[in-house]
């Protein structure tokens, strides 16, 4: 009889466990290291490393833009300080690129302490964010590609839940030819290949090459994906949630206002139990319509006049739209949106 009841209390407290377990905190979770995308399609991942001179940015741009190509920027806070107007152009560029953290000063993370590795990434949010509305967040690449279980464990508690590695190096910075990165990077692309390059005035055979890597991959089937879209992580423009220390599930849905169903959905969490510190949640309902922005890069030799009648619209409402108040002011390279 005793034996009897007793088995009907455990089943009644392990029904019940579920709605007291919502109350178990978060633990730290490290960031994964990545070197390439586990899939089967033929996707491919192109990124740049941006240093403290960024003097290809706008060959870059114009090449990917070209070729309807998006890629992936990893951006340092010494670069967005030296060059803000290239770091704009790059968030406002067509197709929409990704941005990613990549230090301040470019340190070895190996030689830091956490709060350290801290200060570079959270100064080069802040500096990245202000400049372009955007956050560099979730994904990281470790300056010289140095890292080890305490960086990533850092790194992690810091949001940046991805340490994005390459296995395909240029070695571009060398400032080896064309002809030379393309030997390196064409033939040992595969199904999910990450790409490292940079976009340095050091690495001038970068733009000569792309062109043309660019059409070969193509013609072997392949697609350009972010880095984002490579490992299926949030989409961009998605409002989303970075776990802190004594969060839970049910503590971040009830300040979105969401279900905790619906939450664990929205980020393929089976056990409600498990969120990590760092963990980047996406938040249900928030992610916003797609983009119809129109833009335009100016080149040499272009006046608004000239932008305007391309558009077929006036100097006036293309100035206004882009807060120019002298009209024969605009500089090659800047970045105007076209008005409806």
């Amino acid at each position: 009889m005793h034996s009897k009841w007793i088995r009907i209390i455990m089943i009644m407290l392990m029904s019940l466990f579920p709605f007291f377990s919502y109350g178990l905190t978060a633990d730290a979770a490290s960031s994964t290291f990545v070197t390439k995308g586990s899939t089967t399609s033929k996707v491919v991942a192109l990124t740049f490393d941006d240093g403290s001179d960024g003097g290809n940015i706008t060959k870059i741009l114009s090449i990917l833009k070209s070729k309807n190509v998006k890629a992936t920027f990893f951006l340092t806070g010494a670069g967005a300080n030296n060059h803000p107007q290239l770091i704009k152009n790059i968030a406002t560029a067509t197709p929409t690129h990704q941005i990613g953290n990549h230090s301040y000063t470019h340190p070895d993370f190996t030689k830091l302490t956490a709060a350290q590795m801290t200060s570079e990434l959270s100064k080069t949010e802040t500096l990245i964010k202000s400049l372009t509305g955007r956050t560099t967040k979730p994904i990281f690449r470790a300056p010289f590609g140095a890292s080890n279980s305490t960086v990533l464990a850092a790194v992690g508690n810091a949001g940046y839940t991805k340490t994005i590695q390459w296995n395909i190096d240029t070695t571009d910075w060398k400032g080896i030819s064309s002809t030379a990165i393309l030997a390196r990077v064409v033939p040992n692309v595969v199904p999910g290949s990450i790409v490292l390059m940079h976009t340095g005035v050091g690495a001038p055979g970068t733009p000569v090459a792309l062109p043309s890597m660019i059409s070969q991959l193509k013609a072997k089937g392949y697609k350009f994906v972010t880095i984002s879209e490579l490992l299926k992580l949030p989409p961009s423009g998605s409002k989303t949630y970075t776990v802190k220390s004594g969060d839970t599930l049910y503590k971040i849905a009830s300040l979105y206002n969401v279900t905790v169903a619906a939450l664990a959905k929205a980020n393929n969490i089976t056990n409600y139990n498990l969120i990590t510190v760092g963990q980047v949640l996406v938040i249900p309902g928030t992610t916003p319509p797609p983009t119809t922005t129109v833009t335009y890069t100016v080149k040499a030799g272009d006046t608004l006049y000239s932008i305007a009648t391309k558009y077929g619209v006036t100097v006036t409402a293309l100035a206004s739209a882009n807060k120019i108040t002298n009209v024969n002011l605009i500089s090659v390279g800047q970045v105007l949106v076209i008005p409806k």
